[in-house]
C-alpha cells in the first residue's frame, strides 16, 4: 500500500517500548510501529468516509496502548487496535474538555503548519509552538508570545528547501528534578547544598555530609549529581552539580571515576556545539543516541571542520575515525572551489594533510575529477603512495601511459599486465605496438603474456622489432609443435 500509494504525513512518537513512527498512506489509512528497532508495522483501522487527510492528528502512547486520535472538520475519531470511534459528533459537545488554559490570537489568517506541546522539566509551566512557513510562536498562559522568523522574510521556499519540522522529545530529568524541586531531602540536594556551604566555609557542610553518610547514600548522591549535570543546559549550573560530585567523591573509597571524567567531556561537546554560532541544540539523550561519529558527519556536512577536528583531538579519538576522515572530507571541499588554481589547491591540500594516517589521496584525485578538474587530480594523484590507488584513476581519465609509467614504477606485475591489457584494448595495433617499444619492461612482460597466450601476436612482436633470430626459433618452434 505505502508503495503504491505514498506516504502523505508521518510523525515520530515515544513509548514504553522505544521510539515509535505513525504514518498516514495517500489511501488515507495509519500504520504504525510502537518500536523502530523491532519493526512491526501495525495498521489501525479505517475511518468511515474519510477522502481527503484529516486536519490534524496525534499518536497518544499510554500504558502499553497506543491510539491515534484526529480530526475531521467538527468531528474527532479515536483509532485503536481494533475499532475507529467517535469522540466528538457536535461542536459543543459535553465530552470537550471544560478547563480552558489560556486564549490566544495570532492575527495569522491561515492555518498553521504544525503544533507541537512544550514543557519544561523542572516546572509545571506548558507552551504551545506554533509554526507557518516562514514564523514561528512560542504561546504560553499569557496574552503574549515569542516570535521566531523561520528564513528571509516574504521568501517563498525553493524546490531543493527543506521544511521545518518539530518533533516533541521526552525528558528523562528525574534526577535534576529531586534535586532541585523545593525542600527536596534527596541524596544529591543535600550533596549539593553541602558542597556550597564547603564553598562559604560553614559547617553546615558537615551536617550536610553525616545526613547522607549515616543513610549510606553518598554513591547514590554523587551519582545523582552527575545525571543531573547531563541535563542541564546552563553552564553554570552544570558546573555547579560536577562540582558538588566532585567533592562527595572525596569522602568515598574508590568511587569509580569513569563516569565523573566522561560527562565533564561530554558536557565540553554539547556546550561547544549549542553555541549560538554553531546552533546545534542538542539534548545529553539526543547526544548519546547519535553517537559521536553521526555528529562528526554533521559538523562536516555544515563545514565546520576546525570544530569537528578539535572535539577529535579532545576525546582522543584514532586518526582514522577522526581526524584523518574530517581532513579527507575538507578536502573533497576544498577542490570544488573554482576561484583558485590547480597548484595552489594541491599545495594547500598536501601542506594541511601531509602523510596523515588514513588519508587517501586517490579519493580526493577523484572527487577532482568528478567536478571536471583532471589536471588538480593528476596533481594530487602525485601524492598518493600508493600505485595501486593512481593506476585504476588514471585508467579512467584516459591518462593510459602515464599510468602505465606508474604502474612499471611500483614494481607490481599484476599492476603492469592490468594496464597493458588495457592498452591493447583501447589503442589500435600499430600504436598499441610502439607505446610498449618504449616501455622495455611492459614489453617484456607482454612477450611472457603472449608465449602463453597469444603466440601469433608474438610472432607480430618480433616482426615489428624486426628480431630476425627470435622470429626463426618461433617458427622452428611452430614446426614441432
Amino acid at each position: 500500500e505505502v508503495l503504491q500509494n505514498h506516504v502523505l504525513e508521518a510523525k515520530v512518537f515515544h513509548t514504553e517500548y522505544g521510539t515509535g513512527v505513525a504514518i498516514l498512506t495517500g489511501a488515507h489509512r495509519f500504520s504504525l510501529t510502537t518500536n523502530i528497532d523491532d519493526l512491526k508495522l501495525r495498521r489501525m483501522p479505517e475511518v468511515p468516509g474519510l477522502q481527503k487527510p484529516p486536519s490534524c492528528w496525534a499518536v497518544l502512547s499510554q500504558d502499553r496502548v497506543t491510539i491515534v486520535l484526529l480530526a475531521v472538520g467538527q468531528d474527532l475519531y479515536l483509532l485503536d487496535n481494533t475499532s475507529c470511534s467517535v469522540v466528538v459528533s457536535e461542536p459543543r459537545g459535553s465530552s470537550l474538555p471544560q478547563e480552558k488554559l489560556c486564549e490566544f490570537n495570532s492575527s495569522v489568517r491561515s492555518p498553521p503548519k504544525q503544533m507541537v506541546w512544550c514543557m519544561r522539566p523542572r516546572s509545571r509551566q506548558r507552551a504551545v509552538v506554533v509554526a507557518w512557513d516562514r514564523q514561528l510562536m512560542v504561546v504560553g498562559n499569557s496574552t503574549e508570545c515569542i516570535q521566531y522568523p523561520l528564513g528571509k522574510r516574504g521568501a517563498v521556499p525553493g524546490p531543493g528547501q527543506p521544511p521545518t519540522y518539530f518533533s516533541p522529545l521526552p525528558v528523562s530529568a528525574e534526577a535534576s528534578q529531586e534535586i532541585f524541586k523545593i525542600a527536596s531531602m534527596a541524596p544529591g540536594a543535600l550533596l549539593l547544598e553541602a558542597q556550597k556551604e564547603y564553598e562559604k566555609e560553614s559547617q553546615k557542610a558537615d551536617e550536610y555530609l553525616r545526613e547522607i553518610k549515616d543513610q549510606k547514600l553518598l554513591p547514590e548522591a554523587v551519582s545523582q549529581c552527575i545525571e543531573a549535570a547531563s541535563y542541564e543546559h546552563e553552564p553554570d549550573t552544570q558546573k555547579s552539580l560536577l562540582r558538588a560530585a566532585s567533592f562527595g567523591k572525596c569522602f568515598i573509597d574508590k568511587f569509580p571515576p569513569e563516569s565523573f571524567v566522561r560527562m565533564c567531556q561530554d558536557l565540553r561537546v554539547l556546550n561547544a556545539i549549542r553555541d549560538y554560532q554553531i546552533g546545534i541544540p542538542l539534548t545529553f539523550t539526543q547526544y548519546k543516541r547519535l553517537t559521536i561519529e553521526v555528529l562528526l558527519d554533521r559538523l562536516v556536512l555544515r563545514r565546520l571542520y576546525p570544530l569537528a577536528i578539535r572535539i577529535c583531538e579532545y576525546l582522543r579519538l584514532s586518526e582514522i575515525q577522526g581526524v584523518s576522515r574530517i581532513l579527507a572530507h575538507w578536502a573533497c571541499y576544498k577542490v570544488q572551489q573554482k576561484d583558485k588554481s590547480d597548484e595552489e589547491v594541491a599545495h594547500a591540500i598536501n601542506q594541511k594533510l601531509g602523510d596523515t594516517p588514513g588519508i587517501s589521496y586517490s579519493e580526493i584525485a577523484a572527487r577532482a575529477y568528478d567536478c571536471g578538474r583532471t589536471e588538480l587530480a593528476i596533481k594530487l594523484l602525485e601524492y598518493e603512495p600508493r600505485s595501486g590507488e593512481q593506476v585504476p584513476l588514471l585508467l579512467k581519465m584516459k591518462r593510459s601511459k602515464l599510468a602505465l609509467s606508474k604502474a612499471i614504477e611500483s614494481g607490481d606485475t599484476d599492476l603492469v599486465y592490468t594496464v597493458v591489457l588495457h592498452l591493447k584494448n583501447e589503442l589500435n595495433r600499430g600504436t598499441f605496438f610502439m607505446t610498449l617499444q618504449n616501455q622495455p619492461v611492459a614489453l617484456s612482460l607482454y612477450r611472457q603474456f603472449c608465449k602463453h597466450q597469444e603466440r601469433e601476436t608474438l610472432k607480430d612482436l618480433y616482426n615489428q622489432d624486426d628480431n630476425h633470430q627470435e622470429l626463426g626459433n618461433f617458427h622452428v618452434h611452430s614446426s614441432y609443435s
